[in-house]
């Protein structure tokens, strides 16, 4: 039978993520796999007693029902996993071949695992994988959702705050929301009483916000959100790798002026003065743009080695976070639920009249979206990140899409005329650039750490412009560190794997593993001896993702 046939014979099973064992005469070993799974990402129906052929599944029944029912459930609630496995079960006597279905929910109390941490699984589409330390170490963050950013950063104070950042805010609170209360105090008690500093210290929270950029690599060391623009419907057809990134910025305030000062240009606007002579943007489109980018603030995880990220293609905008939602969708969008990752950032976000609460966001952004432009934007939601797609061009109704159908077409054609002679400058101008860090690396770890933090920009570039690396996916996949150690070869080609771990602290045997990403991932491999060979970059168009 089909996979259709089946849902159609468990009629009454609420379907969501199932996996299903034969388990002839007793519990199969994979099935503690599959709880850790569902367990760790969003539930789903573990049933015994089917056997799955490809794209066909047959029901085979169990031998011993009442015992694989009496040892499944012996086991989850009797000390196999780290924490009680919740579950509700139910049987079916199809022709005399019993089958049972166990209903293993989502837990509260991540990571879930069996017998030792190192048996910790998540669900990958219909498949258990086993999670990598980076997912554990995410599921560790989430038992402090809401908390952590609320923490005090050591070795921070009011110094740490940036004035420029501070006086903006404090003057656009009192232009858009001059009532409230927080425009009477002094700032000390602004800054106490809105927890941007807490004894003397500043918060995650208020040093994210407002904070010196120099601080918060400290505490964060890759901060930053990259805002691309794509000259295409995706990587693969674009004209060229990007016509526009986002430079660094100060801290999230400076970033979300920043941010929407480039996604604004991507919609209809309409402008008028208010009864108070403020000059008021007007478009349902534009609400839910700055919806979805001060959620995408609001609920990132910073303590992520990844990063949040925009991509504006030319039919649609991707808002990506690394962070999974406290609840289902279905919950948050059909509840009154505020549940913000970061609590403090979300209060400050709101006080000046930028942003909902968590369901109603992202009510507000689905309504807003399809008021615009007669589309519902799109959720691609995994246990450790979310991605909102919007599209831009509406098939739906051409009068109010027609000004963005010409919007696209005429920079499709500014990107066509773009002369090969500026891109060959732009290239020889990044490598120029790139180069001049080779003089400055030498046996001081701490430094050679911060010249390669300072120079980001250049060393991306660098490497996207000479060798069609996408440094976005793999700093995004493994971190920072994976590009230094591209960086330090294609600059020093003969330099040794213990001579790369001096240069930035870290283990042999930490870089070693690095190599083998690297080589996997087609990027680099090794020529020549071992004490007199060199490390090669190779050219790829690999990695578009």
């Amino acid at each position: 039978m089909t996979k259709a046939d089946l849902i159609k014979k468990l009629e009454d099973i609420e379907w969501e993520d199932f996996e299903v064992k034969q388990a002839k005469s007793e519990v199969p070993k994979s099935a503690w796999e599959t709880v850790s799974a569902f367990s760790n990402t969003n539930g789903g129906w573990l049933i015994f007693g089917i056997k799955e052929q490809g794209k066909y599944f047959e029901i085979t029944g169990l031998k011993n029902a009442e015992k694989i029912e009496q040892d499944f459930l012996t086991s989850i609630r009797a000390g196999k996993f780290n924490v009680q496995i919740v579950t509700r079960q139910k049987k079916y006597n199809f022709d005399g071949k019993i089958v049972l279905a166990f209903y293993i929910e989502v837990s509260a109390q991540k990571p879930i695992y069996y017998n030792s941490p190192s048996n910790t699984f998540i669900r990958r589409g219909s498949a258990d994988m086993r999670a990598t330390k980076e997912e554990v170490d995410s599921m560790y963050r989430d038992q402090t959702f809401g908390t952590k950013t609320s923490e005090t950063a050591t070795g921070t104070s009011r110094s740490s705050i940036n004035d420029i950042s501070l006086n903006r805010f404090r003057d656009y609170l009192s232009r858009f929301n001059p009532g409230v209360s927080y425009n009477r105090y002094n700032e000390n008690e602004f800054l106490e009483k809105l927890r941007i500093i807490e004894d003397g210290k500043c918060t995650y929270g208020g040093l994210l916000m407002f904070g010196k950029r120099q601080i918060i690599e400290r505490h964060f060391p890759d901060f930053r959100i990259d805002l691309i623009e794509i000259p295409g419907t995706s990587y693969g057809n674009a004209t060229m790798r990007y016509s526009f990134r986002l430079d660094e910025y100060e801290n999230l305030w400076e970033y979300y002026f920043e941010c929407f000062a480039r996604l604004k240009q991507k919609v209809d606007v309409q402008f008028r003065l208010t009864a108070e002579g403020f000059g008021q943007e007007l478009s349902p489109g534009l609400d839910a743009i700055r919806e979805a980018l001060v959620n995408m603030l609001m609920h990132a995880d910073y303590f992520s080695p990844g990063h949040s990220r925009i991509r504006i293609f030319t039919n649609h905008i991707e808002f990506f976070n690394f962070g999974g939602l406290p609840k289902p969708l279905n919950e948050l969008t059909t509840k009154d639920i505020s549940l913000p990752r970061n609590p403090i950032i979300a209060k400050l976000f709101r006080i000046v009249k930028l942003a909902e609460n968590m369901g109603l966001g992202i009510d507000r952004i689905n309504q807003n979206w399809e008021l615009y432009n007669h589309t519902q934007p799109k959720y691609d939601i995994d246990f450790d990140s979310v991605m909102v797609k919007m599209f831009t061009n509406s098939t739906d109704n051409i009068s109010v899409n027609e000004p963005r159908k010409n919007k696209v077409k005429e920079t499709d054609n500014i990107y066509k005329e773009i002369d090969d002679t500026s891109k060959e400058d732009t290239v020889k101008d990044s490598q120029s650039k790139f180069m001049s860090l080779s003089g400055e690396l030498g046996k001081d770890a701490i430094k050679n750490k911060e010249i390669l933090r300072q120079n980001s920009n250049i060393i991306t570039g660098y490497l996207r412009d000479i060798y069609g690396i996408n440094t976005g996916y793999l700093r995004d996949k493994y971190g920072s560190r994976i590009l230094w150690i591209i960086s330090i070869i294609s600059l020093k080609p003969i330099v040794s794997i213990p001579q790369i771990a001096q240069m930035i602290d870290v283990s042999v045997s930490t870089i070693e593993k690095d190599m083998q990403k690297l080589k996997l991932e087609h990027c680099i491999k090794r020529e020549g001896a071992r004490k007199t060979g060199k490390w090669i970059i190779l050219k790829t168009k690999t990695h578009d993702k």
